[in-house]
């Protein structure tokens, strides 16, 4: 049993040094992308904002180039949600996650709607479409349905999606163009064939942007199962936690003081700073999780104070006004506030530069 216990604050600051977000970071967008291992974007818009509050010099312009220009993609992979990765990331990863997005798909609530369609037939006719032309859900509904007319078009749909690594071409996830999901294969877009599958280098990576972590952390942060084994095989480093719980860390990475301060924060909404660890407390601290992740799915996003989740933010643009509204979850001191009122007009002179006017508002408070 290792003997050297990491508390709370001790792992809420490896984890923020190892997201960019204990000082914003001199990385490009695409290096920053690779570094966190993707970034959720069940929300298109959102990894411009957790690029914003992570890097020093990023641009809007910069991450919507790098779809652009292929060298970022937006496509199913941890926990069968779409994730913005690069695309190296693109091919590599999704070899590693395909075991669990067929178990999620045995699993859902669509697999019943196709229970007398053979597999096989049916990515090939998925792959075959796509590759005269690229289509959308509807097209693709459309065109499945007439082949299997006993099967439910939704469900084939979603099939393809857990079963072909199929990318959301832009303009969606373009900020300010938007759209509705156009699909074409991975390989197809990239003109490359994906990787074969190395769970232990997704480990190494997983742990230089999420840990110290435990095995239960790594299976939330990714949806697989059956990882402990492939830990066991690294070499790793090993703590515990102050329940008693094994992490485990790259030999070579270092712990930040817990008594480094943290600037005021705005984390994306559907941040993997919150969705990646099965222990969350080291982010939340004493929140429910209930409060920022919602029965139906909805992440919402966050705002930090002093290293840990302190409230919500949302954007309310109207009237020629753009503003961000945070409603705390406790009494704010006075110095937070500013911190805050400061983060976030930077936050809307950067997404919102044309707006007439900006206000940063506190409610429920």
């Amino acid at each position: 049993m290792p003997n050297i216990v990491l508390d709370r604050r001790t792992l809420n600051r490896a984890l923020l040094d190892r997201q960019l977000l204990l000082e914003r970071s001199e990385m490009s967008a695409l290096d920053a992308i690779e570094h966190l291992v993707g970034m959720q974007s069940q929300a298109p818009d959102a990894p411009y904002v957790g690029l914003w509050t992570r890097l020093k010099r990023f641009s809007f312009a910069e991450l919507a180039g790098l779809m652009t220009e292929r060298r970022a993609v937006r496509l199913v992979l941890m926990r069968g949600t779409v994730h913005l990765v690069s695309a190296s990331d693109a091919l590599a990863l999704r070899p590693v996650m395909q075991p669990m997005l067929d178990r999620q798909f045995r699993s859902s609530t669509w697999a019943p709607g196709m229970r007398s369609v053979d597999r096989e037939e049916l990515v090939a006719a998925g792959r075959m479409l796509v590759g005269e032309r690229a289509r959308n859900p509807a097209e693709l509904r459309a065109a499945l349905g007439e082949w299997w007319p006993e099967a439910d078009p939704g469900s084939l749909v979603n099939a393809l999606r857990n079963w072909i690594p199929l990318v959301q071409m832009p303009p969606r996830g373009v900020w300010g163009k938007g759209g509705q999901p156009v699909y074409v294969t991975v390989e197809e877009w990239l003109g490359r064939a994906v990787q074969s599958p190395d769970p232990e280098t997704v480990v190494r990576r997983y742990l230089g942007a999420f840990g110290p972590a435990g095995v239960a952390d790594l299976q939330k942060w990714s949806g697989l199962t059956g990882l402990r084994q492939v830990v066991a095989g690294l070499g790793l480093r090993t703590y515990r936690d102050d329940q008693g719980r094994v992490l485990y860390d790259l030999p070579d990475a270092g712990l930040p003081d817990p008594d480094t301060p943290v600037p005021a924060r705005f984390v994306a909404d559907f941040d993997n700073l919150v969705l990646s660890h099965a222990d969350r407390s080291r982010i939340l601290g004493e929140v429910a999780p209930g409060r920022v992740m919602t029965a139906n799915g909805i992440v919402r996003g966050t705002v930090l104070v002093d290293g840990f989740v302190s409230g919500t933010w949302k954007f309310e643009r109207r009237r020629g006004e753009a503003a961000v509204l945070v409603e705390p979850f406790g009494r704010l001191g006075i110095a937070d506030r500013e911190a805050l009122e400061a983060e976030g007009s930077r936050l809307l002179a950067a997404t919102d530069p044309q707006a007439p006017a900006h206000a940063v508002r506190f409610t429920g408070s």
